[in-house]
């Protein structure tokens, strides 16, 4: 079996992982992710590409990653306002490692749909072989159903362009929840474009911390069953298991395993860089075999392990992104 990674970020060129979550996450993931300490202190940006250049080729079942930049926040006027050192890379950048690695790297763009020059921009990218479009709104504030944004979700679908929309909780950056609801997916769905929900819509909160992490379905927050009932009445409209191995999404594995004709709408996806840990976490896989997976080197290979454990290894979520690209 092998598979396409349908969702990972390329970070800012400039990245310096000096922020207090970057910190964190490089201490206790960053081997594990495939990241080389001493390379991360001489050229981070670097140090990061290589790592997930060999994380792909070294894998024993990944072939490609669809990989995207964020794009940065614009006010209301389209001007740029804010670009996190971190997440936010540019569509450039995506082009640069793309065509250095053409059989490795599937090239997403991030066009905030508030740039004056949205539309020129896709048509741009588009020549350049890029072949769909990822939206960070929460991080933008930026409301997805309002009507000017339209003449957007029309180019994408005269394009055949899939949109991954990010839909649940977010923990790398500031983010303005009522932006990560399920309801965002509403207007682009509407116009006839392919729409994948990234991270199966959990939400989650620190305050409530306890009944986030438990595995019962009733402690699901709604979006998920909404979400779930979406994929059944929306032919163009996908999901995404990214970042499903952290611990407040993990829990609901169990259940959508067992959900097998939705299988048809689930695309195998990591979310890489974000760090997941096998062995402390709220999956129901026995001690013994996530021991033995969290012996595996590569991070791809670690995460697909645990799917191929749920799903099965001749299951239709490692092969659905050939549906869309």
């Amino acid at each position: 079996m092998q598979s396409v990674d349908f969702h990972a970020h390329l970070l800012n060129p400039d990245v310096r992982f000096d922020r207090l979550f970057d910190r964190v996450v490089i201490a206790l993931f960053g081997k594990r992710l495939g990241l080389d300490p001493k390379a991360i202190a001489v050229d981070p940006y670097r140090a990061y590409t290589d790592a997930l250049i060999r994380n792909i080729k070294t894998s024993k079942y990944l072939t490609q990653t669809v990989l995207f930049s964020v794009d940065a926040r614009c006010d209301t006027l389209g001007n740029e306002i804010h670009k996190d050192r971190t997440i936010c890379s540019d569509n450039d950048a995506v082009l640069a490692l793309y065509q250095q690695h053409p059989d490795l790297i599937i090239p997403f763009f991030s066009i905030n749909p508030l740039r004056k020059d949205a539309l020129d921009l896709i048509d741009r990218y588009v020549a350049l072989g890029f072949r769909g479009a990822k939206f960070l709104q929460n991080y933008w504030g930026v409301d997805l159903n309002q009507s000017r944004f339209i003449p957007y979700y029309d180019k994408l679908k005269a394009y055949n362009l899939p949109l991954i929309i990010h839909i649940g909780s977010e923990s790398s950056t500031p983010t303005v929840k009522a932006c990560e609801s399920i309801e965002m997916l509403n207007l682009p769905l509407s116009r006839g474009v392919k729409v994948v929900a990234a991270h199966m819509g959990i939400t989650y909160s620190f305050l409530t911390i306890l009944k986030d992490l438990s595995t019962h379905p009733t402690h699901f927050h709604p979006d998920y069953f909404k979400l779930l009932r979406m994929l059944e009445r929306y032919p163009n409209l996908y999901a995404d298991i990214s970042a499903i191995l952290t611990p407040m999404r993990a829990k609901v594995l169990q259940d959508l395993s067992a959900r097998y004709p939705l299988h048809e709408k689930i695309l195998f996806a990591t979310d890489f860089p974000v760090p997941f840990t096998i062995l402390y976490n709220t999956i129901d896989l026995p001690f013994k075999r996530r021991l033995e997976i969290a012996k595996i080197s590569n991070p791809y290979d670690r995460y697909i392990e645990v799917m191929i454990d749920y799903f099965g290894k001749e299951s239709v979520i490692f092969s659905n992104y050939q549906k869309l690209i």
